[in-house]
C-alpha cells in the first residue's frame, strides 16, 4: 500500500501540506486528486469520500492559525442557542481574509499576533473533528470588545447566561480582559450583574 493510499484511508479530508508531511510531494498529491476524483470541498481541501462536509474542520484547514469566535463559540459554549448562520473566526491583524469572507459564509475579527492564542483552546465540533476555539473567559472578552456590532439582546442575553454559569471563571476573565483593555467595562456589567 502506497503513503497516498494509507493517507485517503486515515482522513476525512486532505490538503497539499498533510501530504507533506507523509513525505508527498505537491506534484504527487495533486496527480492523485486527479486521478482518483476527490472532490474539492474547499479551496485547497479534498475530501476522501465523507458524504457530508464538515464546514469548521474544512475552515480550520484552509486558514490553521485562525480560532473560532464570537458567534461560534457563543453557540459551542452554550451562552445562546441561536446557531450562527455565518462562522466567526479570529485571525491577527495583517492575514489577508478575503478569500475566507468573499463568499459570505464568513466574518473574520483580527488581533494583535500576540493575543492570537490567549484562551485558546481545543475543541471537538458536531462531526467529532477537533478544533481550535476560545475558553468560555475569552469569549466573553470578545463579546466585550465587539459590543457596539453585536444586538443589545444578544449582547445582554449572552453575558447573563454567563453569569449564572457555575463554571465560570472570574479570575481568568480579569486576566483577560486586562490584555484586551476591557477590564473597566467588565467590571461596570459585572457590578450590576453580580
Amino acid at each position: 500500500m502506497n503513503e497516498m493510499t494509507r493517507l485517503v484511508q486515515n482522513h476525512d479530508y486532505l490538503t497539499p501540506r498533510i501530504a507533506g508531511k507523509s513525505g508527498i510531494s505537491k506534484f504527487k498529491f495533486y496527480k492523485y486528486v486527479r486521478e482518483n476524483g476527490l472532490e474539492p470541498v474547499s479551496r485547497g481541501v479534498y475530501s476522501t469520500g465523507a458524504d457530508w462536509v464538515d464546514e469548521l474542520y474544512v475552515l480550520h484547514k484552509r486558514c490553521p492559525n485562525a480560532v473560532f469566535s464570537h458567534d461560534e463559540a457563543f453557540y459551542y459554549h452554550g451562552l445562546t442557542d441561536r446557531e450562527p448562520f455565518v462562522h466567526t473566526l479570529t485571525i491577527y491583524s495583517g492575514y489577508n481574509a478575503h478569500r475566507l469572507t468573499a463568499d459570505g459564509s464568513c466574518k473574520v475579527y483580527t488581533v494583535k499576533r500576540e493575543l492570537l492564542d490567549v484562551g485558546k483552546i481545543i475543541v471537538k465540533d458536531n462531526d467529532g473533528n477537533m478544533i481550535p476555539m476560545y475558553d468560555l473567559e475569552r469569549t466573553i472578552c470578545d463579546l466585550m470588545r465587539s459590543r457596539s456590532s453585536i444586538e443589545a439582546q444578544d449582547f445582554n442575553s449572552v453575558l447573563k447566561t454567563y453569569v449564572s454559569r457555575r463554571d465560570k471563571d472570574l479570575n481568568r476573565l480579569m486576566e483577560y480582559a486586562k490584555l484586551f483593555r476591557v477590564d473597566n467595562v467588565i467590571r461596570r456589567y459585572m457590578g450590576v450583574l453580580l
